[in-house]
């Protein structure tokens, strides 16, 4: 047996309207289909529902029993349907997402109180490691990462939320007693904080200041994948580093780092907002694009997206 649980909805429905004409007028189906998926189901379920009569239908004791099924079916449809209506409307349940570590530590500190005031039906979990995530096999809903591109996947939507001007830095002290920067070339008698690739590699410093082009090391006095842990030795006077404008405003701001040669920028790093692509967006994943792009643009070293637009050309 093959039942069709639709033609058990229409069922309810042609009872619940009084006769096929009503129900058909209710649902918008011709007349006729809706008598052949009536008739159908007394195939499938081999025994009469309805005993057709001129004046009006009259249910047969079998299609008693069968109507009380029906009808709880159509009460679970229309719970389900209220209940992804509500999810709609009301961002809730559980968000998994992926932070790289260091980044965001002040853009989090004032996202998690306002999206939890905007938003406390959603339970946040996030992942702050420097390894790249496996978004589906890790169910996780999206994943912040920042680079000046990302590898093709067909499996992954990639949105690109804001752009980060990244500098040289060091300590007032370092500068002092090192002397200052006049030009790139000078870099070569200093010492450099530097970061490696996934591969233990050091990155050379491509800086630009408008078509000027500069591309070199300085001697390189520490070397780590951790951009937290070389602005902390960047504080502690250890030698020059290259920082995003974030992570460097609130010690600039405070007169614990300088910029090490103004008007110089190495490439600017793209903040990325990654989701699995074949997925449509959640209400949940939609708030948290809305509300950290919000704090983003709060801040004057992020340029931010057009949010809007972006959320609205991508599922």
């Amino acid at each position: 047996m093959t039942l069709n649980a639709n033609d058990l909805i229409l069922f309810a429905q042609v009872m619940d309207s009084g006769s096929f004409s009503a129900a058909a007028d209710r649902l918008g189906l011709p007349k006729s289909t809706l008598s052949r998926r009536i008739s159908g189901l007394e195939t499938e379920l081999g025994e009469r529902l309805i005993t057709r009569s001129t004046r009006k239908l009259m249910i047969t004791e079998f299609g008693s029993e069968v109507l009380e099924h029906a009808r709880r079916l159509v009460n679970e449809t229309e719970t389900t349907m209220a209940f992804a209506l509500n999810r709609q409307a009301t961002p809730q349940g559980t968000l998994r997402v992926s932070f790289p570590p260091d980044f965001f530590e002040h853009a989090l500190a004032e996202f998690l109180p306002l999206f939890s005031e905007q938003h406390p039906n959603v339970r946040l979990e996030l992942d702050l490691s420097a390894r790249r995530v496996d978004l589906l096999a890790e169910r996780f809903d999206a994943a912040i990462r920042v680079a000046t591109s990302l590898p093709d996947d067909n499996s992954l939507v990639a949105r690109r939320l804001a752009t980060l001007v990244t500098s040289l830095y060091a300590s007032p002290s370092y500068m002092i007693k090192h002397g200052p920067l006049q030009q790139p070339e000078d870099l070569k008698t200093h010492r450099g904080l530097m970061l490696m690739n996934s591969m233990g590699d050091i990155r050379r410093w491509r800086l630009s200041r408008g078509t000027d082009f500069w591309e070199g090391s300085p001697a390189c006095m520490f070397s780590s994948n951790s951009l937290g842990l070389q602005r902390t030795m960047a504080l502690h006077g250890m030698g020059i580093g290259g920082l995003p404008e974030p992570m460097a405003r609130p010690f600039v701001e405070n007169g614990t780092l300088v910029p090490a040669l103004p008007g110089w920028n190495l490439p600017e790093a793209i903040v990325w907002c990654v989701t699995p692509g074949r997925r449509l967006l959640s209400p949940a994943t939609r708030a948290f694009i809305e509300v950290f792009s919000q704090v983003m643009k709060g801040n004057a070293a992020y340029r931010i997206a057009d949010i809007k637009a972006l959320l609205a050309s991508q599922p």
